[in-house]
Formats: C-alpha cells, structure tokens, sequence
C-alpha cells in the first residue's frame, strides 16, 4: 500500500492572501464555521461579518446556538500581537459577548498566558479561545485547514455538559428529532448527491447549502403547531426571488405541489416554503416524516438550482 506523507503550509496567504477580504469570507461559511465549532464543542448560528464597533469592525460576530450567547471571532494571519490583543476586548466588550475567539497563525508565548489569566480572572460567564489555524495537503491534493486549541476555559468542557443537562425538554426534543432525521435522509446516495451532512442542532431548522452563497435550503419543524416544512431561503436578494418567482409554475410543476412564496418586502431576506400537518410526538410515524421531508428537499434542489 502507497501511502502520502502531510505537507504542512507554512504560508497562509498562499490561500489566502487578504485577511478581510479571503479568510473572513472563507470562515464565515456554514461548513467552516461548522469545522470550527467542533473543534471548540460549540454550535455556531446567526453568523454576520464585519460588525461595526464604534469606528471599529469586529471579523465576525455570531450566536451559540441553543444559548444565544454572543461570539466574537477575531482573524489573525500572522503571529499574536498587542493590537490583535486589544481588539478582542473591545469587541467583546462593545458587543457583550460570553464567548471571544481569536485565531491566528502562530501565538506568542506571552500572548498564550494572557489568554490563560483572562480566563482565570474575567467573569465565569466569559471564555476566552486562542486558536490556531493550519494548511495541511498530501502531495499535490487541495490544501485542508486545521484549527488547533491553544488555550480555553479550565471549566469548558464542564459547562458543556452542564449546558447539557440543562437544556429544556423542547431542545432535547428537537436534538433527539435532527439525529434521527440526519441518520435517516443521508442513507439514501440521491440526498447526500446534493445535500452535505451537518451537525444536528437544538434549532427548529435543519439547514444545507445549495451551492451558492446567495441561498440555501432548510428542513423546518414547529413544535407548537406540530408541523413539518421544507424551504427555500434567499438571503438578501430580491431579484433572485423575483426570477424564481417568473418561472413559479414551472418550479411548482418540479416540485408537484403549491409553495408558500413569501417575498417579505420589509426584510432582507425571502422565503420560498411548504408545510405538512403531522404528529411530531409519535415518534412510529417520524420515519414517514423523514420520507417526506427528503423527497420534498430532491425536488426544491432540482427545482431551484434550475432557475438560479
């Protein structure tokens, strides 16, 4: 057996040359933020870029999902400095947040034990993460970035757990409901052809990309109506919504159903859905539900990414 041998990228910008206008972009995608928030044990929603601050603009600011406790991620394609070191405080403290990141290229020693007594000293409810980002490839196959813990919380993976067990039974509802749901739907090589597996969530959507950064499409559940949905989600484009909506009988003829289309013109984004009444409870009828939501999720995807 052949086997390759990592190579490890010591140049950054050989991917990304800017820091604002490549690696921040590249962060803040779904599947990124999601590679990140492994590493850390935490889920990440709400993701927005460049967050002003006063005259300041914090990289990225996000929630945590099932907590909405505030993120500040701060980018940092060299060595730590004083600079990058002030900004995150500033950040944290003009955006309120519990949970401050600051990835880097390298960490200088004395930058490493400021992170260590901010997390001894600040308020329990605040973490501070230093983390380090690395390019690896094997031969000549595209580069895969690495995010290394460089310092965190003592107590981390203690809340975790607590956070855990504290969740409401809704959220441990709606855990249990996308586990399931993920196991099911990704069995079947037609869905997982188009749709990348995510981490499930305490959320009441279960989000997957359409291959473009301008929408993408959610599975949805409501616990207090005891429905199920399927959408589209556009983001912040209202001509795309309206070229969508000048091919709705042929998209509808796709899809072989009536769809709810909401342009909300008061709002940023649009939304294109369908609903179906069920009993969530009874988990002996979810596998239908699963079914459903899957073959409905096929034909949203071929119906939209031929018109986009």
């Amino acid at each position: 057996m052949e086997l390759g041998y990592l190579e490890k990228i010591e140049d950054l910008r050989l991917v990304w040359k800017n820091e604002a206008y490549d690696f921040t972009p590249w962060l803040a995608e779904e599947d990124n933020m999601n590679i990140l928030g492994d590493t850390i044990g935490i889920d990440i929603s709400e993701i927005s870029t460049e967050s002003s601050v006063g005259g300041f603009s914090a990289d990225i600011v996000a929630k945590e999902t099932g907590t909405d406790r505030i993120i500040v991620i701060e980018n940092q394609l060299e060595d730590t400095n004083h600079d990058h070191l002030g900004k995150i405080i500033t950040y944290a403290s003009g955006k309120n947040a519990s949970i401050i990141i600051w990835i880097v290229k390298n960490a200088r020693e004395e930058h490493r034990k400021a992170i260590e007594w901010l997390n001894e000293n600040m308020d329990e409810n605040i973490d501070f993460f230093l983390i380090q980002i690395e390019l690896w490839k094997i031969g000549e196959s595209p580069c895969a970035p690495r995010f290394n813990v460089l310092e965190q919380p003592n107590t981390w993976a203690k809340e975790i757990k607590k956070m855990s067990q504290e969740m409401s039974e809704t959220m441990v509802f709606k855990l249990d409901y996308w586990t399931a749901f993920s196991n099911y739907v990704f069995l079947d090589p037609e869905f997982s052809r188009r749709f990348n597996k995510r981490k499930p969530s305490t959320d009441h959507w279960y989000s997957v990309g359409s291959g473009s950064s301008e929408f993408h499409f959610s599975f949805l559940l409501n616990t207090v109506r005891d429905v199920i949905a399927v959408e589209c989600y556009i983001h912040n484009n209202k001509d795309l919504y309206n070229q969508f909506y000048s091919n709705r009988e042929k998209i509808e003829s796709i899809v072989e159903s009536s769809l709810d289309w909401r342009e909300l013109p008061d709002k940023k984004a649009s939304r294109i859905i369908i609903e179906k009444q069920v009993d969530l409870k009874d988990k002996a009828n979810w596998e239908k539900q699963f079914n459903w939501m899957k073959e409905m999720g096929i034909k949203f995807y071929d119906a939209f990414k031929s018109f986009e």
